[in-house]
């Protein structure tokens, strides 16, 4: 993902004189395409993310469309103070991208894990909030993200991340994606999970559970349209995402309950309470209780 992102946004600069490219000291060997092609445009402020977020602003009142980027927590939880009221309260054009969202930095702990992300950035004014689920929504919604007029949040996995969608899809924010169609249940996803949903409702299929997939990599503004079409076709919704209370699943919840929605509603997410431990994202995510064998248990229980 992280790599398409740059590819991505090389590519809309090379078309939008208004784009520029902050960041916070990282992005050695991703970023220097950027930087040597429009060396006017990027800026590396330094281990000082929340400068980085006020540079940006006021760039951004001058006409300019920004991205800052950094790692994981760094851009957002770091600087939310001057995210809330230096961009979202004006409504700027700021797009805030963290790579690394959820486990990805399994190995560097805690303070790498993104992992309250999703629910802080969805409840800030104006922000558009994404996480990607392959390299082909990212490109999408690196385009859609520069092209809106408001701030946003782009939560990126780290890199190798494998191409989910055969096909480009007619992606939106705001807008959901439907990737297998099921009568038992559906598999609502944001973010990195998306392969091992897709893995899980195979296996589900073998078990005779035909398992229907939405893909909502808009977390804010969420597509009720969707969640509540999911909710009238299939007795079962379960929620999948790589992140603790108050994301995706508490979305989900949300629209369920403003559109009276009588269904059952069941979300995987990271627990509530001790800061997980160092270790692979593959490990971190079966001892939460994310990996294929619990999302079919989840579903099949």
């Amino acid at each position: 993902m992280r790599n398409t992102f740059v590819q991505t946004l090389t590519e809309i600069a090379a078309e939008d004189p208004r784009v520029w490219l902050l960041c916070g000291d990282l992005g050695y060997s991703v970023l220097e395409d950027f930087g040597r092609r429009f060396p006017d445009r990027f800026v590396n402020v330094g281990v000082a993310e929340q400068n980085m977020t006020g540079v940006a602003a006021g760039l951004a009142l001058a006409g300019k469309v920004v991205f800052t980027y950094s790692i994981a927590n760094f851009p957002l939880v770091r600087c939310l103070e001057q995210i809330r009221n230096d961009v979202c309260y004006h409504n700027l054009p700021v797009k805030v991208v963290a790579v690394g969202g959820g486990l990805s930095y399994g190995s560097a702990g805690y303070s790498h894990h993104g992992v309250e992300d999703l629910a802080l950035a969805r409840v800030l004014p104006h922000m558009t909030v994404v996480a990607p689920g392959d390299p082909v929504e990212t490109r999408l919604a690196t385009r859609a993200l520069a092209a809106d007029p408001g701030p946003g949040y782009l939560r990126l996995g780290k890199a190798g991340e494998p191409v989910v969608h055969a096909s480009e899809p007619a992606f939106r924010l705001g807008g959901a994606l439907r990737l297998r169609q099921g009568s038992d249940a559906t598999l609502l996803v944001t973010g990195g999970m998306l392969q091992s949903v897709l893995r899980a409702a195979d296996r589900l299929e073998e078990r005779g559970i035909r398992a229907g997939v939405l893909s909502l990599p808009t977390v804010q503004p969420i597509d009720g349209d969707a969640v509540e079409a999911a909710a009238r076709d299939t007795p079962l919704l379960v929620t999948v995402e790589e992140h603790g209370p108050g994301g995706l699943g508490s979305a989900v919840a949300e629209v369920l309950a403003h559109r009276g929605c009588v269904t059952r509603l069941r979300m995987m997410h990271l627990p509530r309470g001790a800061a997980p431990a160092a270790g692979t994202q593959e490990s971190l995510r079966a001892a939460a209780g994310l990996d294929v064998d619990d999302i079919v248990r989840t579903v099949a229980g």
